[in-house]
This record gives structure tokens, C-alpha cells and sequence, in this order.
């Protein structure tokens, strides 16, 4: 653990950072991180507990993030930002902050659009509920761009990390190509033979995640509920983080997320034995993220972490092992 940063707990891989990302990106190293992945808060019309800026305002406060993430990446590092739409006050006209976002750092902070990522969620709530539900004069939006940018043109990635499932039909083509399959030219003038018909142990999976948001019987909101602490309101699940971790980083790399909320990309990365390093601005939220690490313990176990926590003690939650940055901050400090 780095003693120099504002931890409230840390785990066998990371630590959860009560404070201001800036001010934390400050005193990282540079190259040190090779994914920061984030869904900070979007530029929604109506003001949330969690703090999200107006629309008006919000490219220009996102984008003082960018430089900083952009010199602690590695050379080799990507910056992944979930940015969910929004309607323009008043109006059934869609706001434009998630591509002015993309396009200033793109353009004014040298980052690459490696690729566009879709989040299809099918459990979110229709809204806003003037056009949607009252008027029906627009559809249900579920799905949340996410911005896959990159340090340079080359950045890590293992498409075979993430291979998808193979559906029915290309299973039954790979038990038998000869029987299921003769080779054609298609409209475009390619022929595509059999060399295709390999089991490469997944298909390749597209831009389009599709995750429901629902964890209504999951730890983290059980505990939350019997100990009496706030859950955080926006929570992305933990398949989206765990998705980029796998496809651009390797274990034992580094995974950073500077709007931490509840700590779902910590979980994940300590899942995958990635280090890790959440920042969140809120305690009351960073306290709660703690109930992703518990795994099995009792409630007395968990209790007692809590007290610690009261009593502004930095507890374990696991045996200890060597942490995010600790090893790369001492050759800084040197």
C-alpha cells in the first residue's frame, strides 16, 4: 500500500482513495498505469446526490482530467470512458456532450479513438418521462457510448482474452464443415473457403455490450442495506470494467478509475488479479465499495472492518500483498 495517498481500505491487490482523482493523478508516476476505466458522472439535466456537472459546463470539467491520465498511461496504456446520453433542457432534442467529449480529447489532448464501444442495457427504465412515457413521442435509450481511447495508435489488446460464446449453428458447422458449409463468393467479391470453419475456442465478440444493471440480490447492495450505509445510485455492472481489463491488460498490470463510485472496477480487477486503485471524492460511497471484498466473511468479520474504518484506522481486507504503484512510486521517490 502507498501510505502517501488517501486510502480508507485496501485489499490483497489495491486500494480504495477517498479524494480529489486530480490531486491523487498529481502524485502518480509517470507511465505507471496501463488502464484507466471509468463511468464518471454524466451530464444529466437533473443534479444527483453523486455530484454531476450542469451540461453547459460538463466537456470543459471531463476534459481537465484528460492530460493528467494522458501522462500517467503507459505508452501502451488505454483510457475507457462510459458516458451514458441525455436530452437538451426542455426539448426531445438529444444533448451532444458524450462526442464533444470524445472529439476535445481527441483533437486537443492526443489521445486515438482506438474503437467505439457500445453498453446495451435492457433493464434500464424508460425516460425522460415527458417525451417517452407521457408524450410517446420518443423511445427507451439503453444503450451508453464508451470511448475506448488510446496513448498511441498501438495500444495492448487480446481480442482472444474475450471471445464470445460460439452460437448453435457455428457449433454444428464445426462438428462437421464438409456436411454444413460450401465454399462462395460473396457480394463483395471475396471467397470465403473453410479455413474458416476452426475452433479458435470463441467467436469474436463485437462492440456491443450487452449487460443488464441488476444486482438486487448481490452482496454488495445486501450488505449495504443491513449496515445502514448509502449504495451508491449509478452503479455500472461489474461485466463492463471486467470486459476492457481482460481484452487490454494482462495480470498483475495496472487498473486505475478516478470517478471509483462503488468500487466496481476494483472488484473486478482484483477478481482478475489485476492491481487496482479506485479515487472517489465521496467517503460515504468509498466506505460502501468495501463490501465488494468481503467475499464470504461473517457479519461480525465484516463488522469489525467497519468499526476500523470508524475509528480511522486503513484496514486489510485481505493478507496483505504488495499493492497499486507501490513499486513504481519508490523508483519515482528515489
Amino acid at each position: 500500500m502507498n501510505d502517501a495517498l488517501p486510502t480508507l481500505f485496501y485489499t490483497p491487490l489495491g486500494q480504495a482513495l477517498v479524494g480529489d482523482s486530480l490531486a491523487v493523478l498529481s502524485q502518480l508516476p509517470a507511465d505507471s498505469v496501463d488502464l484507466v476505466v471509468t463511468s464518471p458522472p454524466f451530464a444529466l439535466l437533473r443534479q444527483k446526490s453523486y455530484g454531476n456537472a450542469e451540461q453547459s459546463s460538463y466537456v470543459d470539467w471531463l476534459c481537465e482530467f484528460a492530460p493528467h491520465v494522458q501522462r500517467v498511461l503507459k505508452p501502451t496504456g488505454s483510457y475507457v470512458i462510459d458516458l451514458g446520453g441525455a436530452y437538451e433542457r426542455g426539448r426531445p432534442v438529444r444533448a451532444l456532450y458524450q462526442f464533444r467529449t470524445l472529439l476535445r480529447h481527441v483533437d486537443q489532448h492526443g489521445f486515438f479513438l482506438a474503437e467505439e464501444f457500445y453498453w446495451h442495457n435492457p433493464s434500464k427504465l424508460p425516460s425522460p418521462i415527458e417525451w417517452v412515457n407521457k408524450r410517446k413521442i420518443r423511445v427507451k435509450d439503453t444503450v451508453n457510448t464508451l470511448w475506448w481511447l488510446s496513448k498511441t495508435e498501438h495500444p495492448k489488446a487480446n481480442v482472444s482474452n474475450v471471445l464470445a460464446p460460439y452460437s448453435e449453428r457455428m457449433k454444428t458447422l464445426l462438428r462437421d464443415p464438409d456436411k454444413f458449409y460450401t465454399p462462395k463468393d460473396r457480394p463483395s467479391g471475396h471467397q470465403i473457403g473453410k479455413g474458416f470453419a476452426r475452433d479458435n475456442g470463441g467467436a469474436i465478440p463485437s462492440n456491443l455490450l450487452q449487460l443488464p444493471n441488476t444486482e438486487s440480490n448481490g452482496t454488495y447492495l445486501r450488505l449495504c442495506k443491513q449496515f445502514g450505509v448509502e449504495p451508491h445510485p449509478a452503479r455500472f455492472p461489474v461485466g463492463v470494467p471486467e470486459f476492457f481489463i481482460k481484452f487490454l491488460t494482462d495480470e498483475g498490470d495496472s487498473i486505475l478509475d478516478i470517478f471509483g463510485g462503488s468500487g466496481t472496477t476494483g472488484e473486478a480487477a482484483e477478481r482478475l488479479g489485476r492491481r487496482w486503485m479506485t479515487i472517489d471524492l465521496d467517503r460515504d460511497y468509498v466506505h460502501g465499495s468495501l463490501f465488494r471484498f468481503v467475499g464470504d466473511r461473517s457479519d461480525d468479520a465484516v463488522r469489525s472492518l467497519l468499526v476500523e474504518l470508524d475509528e480511522g484506522k486503513i484496514p486489510m481486507v485481505a493478507p496483505q500483498q504488495p499493492g497499486l504503484f507501490d513499486s513504481v512510486a519508490e523508483k519515482h521517490s528515489a
